[in-house]
């Protein structure tokens, strides 16, 4: 049984429209490509019997055709758990697939658990394999360390990608270019704020210090701390909710409030954090804000929802994501790319935040 279009039941085919409309092959295959060789008049025929008929170009045909993909690619080296429950990497990832399919483009996620042991970095094998197989165009890539060996092997394969929050002074190349955030002016933010509101010995909880962005904003909180008179403890995370309040624990455990030591103000690396840190302050007994006000480097529906409300750090991760799409769609295009500088963040000062305890009567 052959179908209204010349090929099997249910599909139809370039051969098939070719017989309907009288054409040869090459005509028809010219005028669904947009291709030229063909007149305007001819090609509205030909694209009107395919729709009627439910034709698609055949994506993997096109684009070994044009030695394309169609598809960016993303490794990111966490568990999906970590993945999912992490509001920043949701939105970003909501950002960029906004932007792909705003131009017909797929988006390949892999996840690669990070190796506990010395060795070969899994989500090197993958580049490679994705390059080797033409499986990709480009990639997007997260969570920048020193020395990172991504972007050498990246351009050795000749595998366009962008950097997503990379340094300001991060360097653009023929293969790659970067989305920016000025971690020093996000820090200024934070830190001026409570100052403003009294604090002067704060405790600020990290992510992992061998990511770039937070050993960046370690050292600005630290900078305009000191430029302010203020002195701040450091613990490092994880980004869990779970870890985020064993380090709370261990900077406020032992100390009296009231005391120099203990920090009045607690800046956490994401929210997931924060909510840790503010359950692992109140079974301790510590009134938010009353003795120790809290604040997340990230917002989402998790500070809005806590109870009390919890001050974040809003950034539009949706916006970086859709930026460092489009900058890799725009590297693909052919055009040399420069750094897209993303905007400050904005603090939404909510219920967690108030005045050192010393300033209020």
């Amino acid at each position: 049984m052959t179908s209204p279009g010349g090929g099997a039941a249910g599909k139809v085919t370039i051969a098939g429209l070719a017989d309907r409309l009288g054409m040869s092959k090459a005509s028809v295959s010219y005028a669904l490509n947009g291709q030229p060789g063909v007149s305007e008049p001819t090609r509205a025929r030909v694209l009107a019997l395919a729709a009627e008929l439910g034709w698609y170009a055949s994506s993997s045909a096109r684009a070994l055709s044009q030695s394309r993909s169609d598809a960016v690619g993303i490794v990111l080296g966490r568990s999906p758990e970590e993945v999912g429950s992490e509001s920043f990497y949701m939105n970003v990832l909501a950002g960029i697939e906004s932007e792909l399919s705003d131009h017909d483009m797929n988006l390949m996620l892999r996840m690669v658990t990070p190796e506990r042991t010395p060795g070969p970095r899994r989500d090197l094998a993958v580049y490679r394999r994705w390059a080797g197989e033409r499986r990709v165009d480009g990639v997007i890539v997260f969570d920048h360390i020193s020395d990172d060996p991504r972007p050498q092997v990246l351009a050795g394969l000749r595998l366009p990608h962008v950097l997503v929050g990379a340094a300001e002074d991060a360097g653009s190349a023929p293969f790659g270019a970067n989305t920016t955030v000025n971690q020093g002016r996000d820090a200024a933010t934070v830190v001026e704020a409570l100052h403003r509101l009294g604090h002067r010995h704060i405790a600020h909880i990290s992510g992992p210090l061998a990511l770039t962005h937070e050993a960046a904003r370690s050292a600005g909180v630290l900078a305009h701390a000191g430029r302010l008179g203020m002195t701040v403890v450091f613990s490092a995370s994880d980004y869990t909710a779970d870890d985020g309040g064993k380090a709370t624990i261990a900077v406020v455990a032992g100390v009296a409030p009231g005391s120099p030591e203990f920090p009045t103000a607690i800046v956490y690396g994401n929210d997931l954090m924060a909510i840790g840190g503010l359950q692992s302050l109140k079974r301790l007994g510590f009134s938010v804000p009353g003795q120790v006000s809290i604040l997340s480097w990230d917002d989402s529906i998790l500070c809005k929802l806590s109870s009390p409300t919890v001050a974040a750090l809003a950034r539009n991760t949706m916006e970086l994501g859709r930026c460092s799409a489009a900058l890799l769609l725009d590297t693909l295009a052919g055009h040399q790319s420069a750094n897209v500088a993303m905007p400050a963040g904005v603090l939404k000062s909510r219920e967690s935040l108030a005045e050192a305890a010393w300033k209020r009567p």
